[in-house]
């Protein structure tokens, strides 16, 4: 596993769609990473391997080009196997523990946290390097989780101090609080690659991200 581009983790995640064609798949990535996006997350729950594998590689190799990086998605054997820069596991996707092992040093693990702090906090003890909460809005991808509050992430900030990331029905115009809660990812999907332009839209989130950078920078200096 190839050390992971020493880059902070924070900005637009790009959480792929399921069921597009592959060349349509690799134009709406890239399109996105044209516009700003750091983190690209494979989510693909079909079970043809070695189409997922093909797909992972280049979805790699696309990343790489623009310095960003990708994970992979509830499977860490195909992580492995294509030399992904990490992988995010939900709460039925494997030890977090297990998962830093096999990865090493230098990959990265997110894990995602629901609405449950207690659940963060063994996170990072098991080596997580960022936490996910959602979802924070309601969500068409999963319209039953349970919501997840702002307080989630100032807590992360200053409890926990590794990245959080928002994720669940966030679009540009909902970003803002998230942004000023204390998250440092926005894990997106619908509200990327359904935009009638995708570049644009990735980079109206990296906007936000610089504003609020500015605003940080401003507070800090009184």
């Amino acid at each position: 596993m190839p050390e992971a581009v020493g880059k902070p983790l924070r900005g637009l995640y790009a959480v792929t769609p399921e069921g597009l064609p592959l060349n349509t798949l690799l134009a709406q990535v890239e399109a996105a990473l044209q516009g700003g996006t750091v983190l690209v997350q494979y989510r693909d729950k079909s079970r043809d391997p070695a189409r997922r594998a093909a797909t992972a590689r280049a979805l790699l190799s696309l990343c790489r080009g623009f310095g960003a990086r990708l994970l992979i998605n509830d499977d860490l054997a195909l992580a492995l196997a294509v030399h992904a820069d990490g992988v995010h596991l939900g709460a039925a996707d494997g030890e977090l523990p297990a998962a830093r092992q096999a990865l090493g040093a230098g990959a990265l693990l997110g894990a995602s946290c629901y609405d449950d702090f207690e659940r963060a906090r063994v996170a990072v003890s098991a080596g997580a390097d960022y936490v996910a909460f959602g979802a924070v809005h309601p969500s068409a991808t999963k319209p039953l989780a349970r919501p997840a509050p702002l307080s989630l992430f100032t807590r992360c900030r200053s409890e926990l101090r590794v990245p959080a990331c928002a994720i669940g029905g966030i679009t540009v115009d909902r970003a803002r609080p998230l942004l000023a809660a204390g998250a440092d990812l926005l894990a997106v999907i619908s509200d990327l690659f359904e935009a009638p332009d995708v570049t644009a839209r990735a980079a109206a989130y990296q906007l936000l991200f610089e504003e609020d950078h500015r605003e940080f920078l401003q507070r800090a200096t009184f």
